[in-house]
């Protein structure tokens, strides 16, 4: 993360978010190994939270079921409302995915945010307009499309106007805000960490004059702090997009517009 060829200073970019194939390949890149490493960690460790659960819980099933119990009732029960159970695994593994992925950031050996990486956050995306979608047609058949583009009370004259108005809003809109909010966050927090880190790192081993040192220290032990406030942010992240999908869904099942 220091850029110091030549003594010279290189301040963190865009370019520092590209990565080559890893194995002669050109697909397989650092994030895409931490997203299926990410994918992997949330299934085995709700498996086996899962399993030999106990009336007194261990402090590793305390926590996995604060985490549940959370999910499912500020986000599940409290949106969605009674139909909430056939969504409720959707929404817990889908906060965990994300968390895990946004912490990467911060964790030794990734220090790589994978939501960082655009495509990734369309991945996600994806996935939630698909099973938004699929929600409205499992719930109201062909009579979702009517449901979603024709709001209740609107004068057929109106139709062409409203219908391409809430197409965009339904299904462009709402996908295309929701990556880009995911991945602003977690380039921009990654990037002022980088900032930070690799400013400081320079300015302590390469400026002259104690001042400068002085500076470059005091830049280290503030992206340490940084670090721990992108933790915060990326928890946060996870819970908003979570709590967005939760919305679409609930928008998609009910019987009204």
């Amino acid at each position: 993360m220091i850029p110091m060829e030549g003594g010279g200073y290189t301040a963190p970019g865009i370019e520092d978010f590209q990565f080559t194939g890893l194995f002669g390949t050109d697909w397989i890149t650092k994030p895409m190994v931490q997203a299926v490493i990410a994918a992997i960690i949330v299934i085995v460790v709700w498996v086996v939270a899962a399993r030999r659960l106990r009336v007194v819980p261990t402090k590793g099933q305390y926590l996995m079921e604060q985490l549940y119990e959370f999910i499912r009732n500020s986000v599940g029960r409290d949106i969605l409302g009674p139909g909430f159970r056939p969504y409720l695994g959707l929404l817990v593994g889908l906060f965990t995915y994300l968390l895990l992925n946004n912490w990467f950031g911060e964790f030794f050996l990734f220090m790589f945010p994978t939501m960082s990486n655009i495509g990734y956050s369309w991945g996600a995306v994806v996935l939630v307009l698909f099973i938004y979608v699929w929600a409205g047609f499992r719930k109201h058949g062909i009579g979702y499309l009517r449901k979603t583009l024709i709001p209740q009370g609107v004068p057929w004259y109106l139709y062409p106007i409203i219908i391409p108005v809430e197409f965009l809003s339904a299904f462009v809109t709402r996908p295309l805000t929701l990556g880009v909010r995911l991945f602003a966050n977690m380039f921009a927090g990654h990037l002022a960490v980088m900032v930070f880190v690799v400013g400081g790192s320079y300015l302590l081993t390469q400026a002259d004059g104690i001042v400068l040192k002085v500076g470059g220290g005091f830049s280290l032990l503030f992206s340490l702090l940084f670090m721990g406030f992108e933790m915060f942010i990326g928890a946060l992240q996870a819970y908003i997009f979570t709590i967005l999908t939760a919305q679409y869904i609930s928008s998609s099942i009910s019987e009204s517009h």
